[in-house]
């Protein structure tokens, strides 16, 4: 499951950042880029979303203004380069004030306060199944997987093959529709055709992740994502 996010900055080289560092982070989902603050509004009066990265001077409305005005369920997360307005931008509950230029680690900084804050999104033992049923052949049958025996989700064109510790399971499906049913915080895309199980990586490079026996190669678009994971579990 994916926080689906819309950008709202009248700088398009300002929106290209934004949208590069969103393709990056597996568990958010660009649905909207707009460089009219009236239009995103029109936007969100019809459409479900659940972060905006919202500037601040802008024409017509401000994002102050604009985000006074949103839905209180959508998350904000302020982007501008100027200092002055963090204050009154925490102050309207923002979940990050980032300042231009914005890092990839800056952003990411911001992004994963979001898993922190959102109970819908977050994996949590107390409400959140620790299982999945995964449809594995045409006759409507579902095999059960506990989510603790995965090791990897391998992508297979119009199918996903999941590797368990106990037996390989193939479904027809994309690896995006499995990624929506995982605990952000549990798994981690590497490589446009592998997700894997934090807990199960036995060791890294920097080219490869290795899981009981098998090298699995890191993608250049994940790298920087990956690694910032690592490094809050490393000592």
């Amino acid at each position: 499951m994916a926080f689906k996010c819309i950008i709202v900055d009248d700088e398009p080289p300002a929106t290209r950042i934004i949208e590069n560092y969103i393709s990056k982070v597996h568990f958010l989902e660009k649905t909207g880029v707009f460089n009219d603050s009236l239009k995103a509004l029109e936007f969100l009066n019809t459409q479900t979303v659940d972060v905006i990265f919202l500037d601040i001077q802008m024409p017509q409305l401000t994002g102050l203004q604009i985000s006074k005005i949103i839905s209180k369920d959508i998350k904000v997360i302020f982007t501008t380069a100027y200092p002055d307005f963090a204050l009154e931008g925490f102050e309207l509950n923002a979940v990050d004030y980032l300042l231009k230029p914005i890092s990839f680690e800056r952003f990411y900084q911001a992004v994963s306060k979001l898993n922190t804050e959102s109970k819908s999104l977050v994996s949590n033992h107390n409400n959140t199944p620790d299982f999945l049923f995964i449809k594995t052949d045409g006759k409507n049958k579902f095999q059960k997987i506990f989510l603790n025996d995965i090791l990897y989700i391998e992508s297979l064109q119009n199918y996903v093959c999941i590797h368990t510790t106990k037996q390989q399971i193939i479904t027809h499906s994309s690896l995006k529709n499995v990624i929506e049913s995982l605990p952000a915080n549990n798994f981690i895309q590497i490589h446009k055709s592998y997700v894997v199980s934090l807990k199960q990586i036995e060791s890294t490079d920097n080219f490869s992740v290795f899981i009981n026996t098998n090298e699995l190669p890191i993608g250049a678009t994940f790298k920087d994502t990956f690694f910032l994971q690592i490094d809050k579990n490393k000592i």
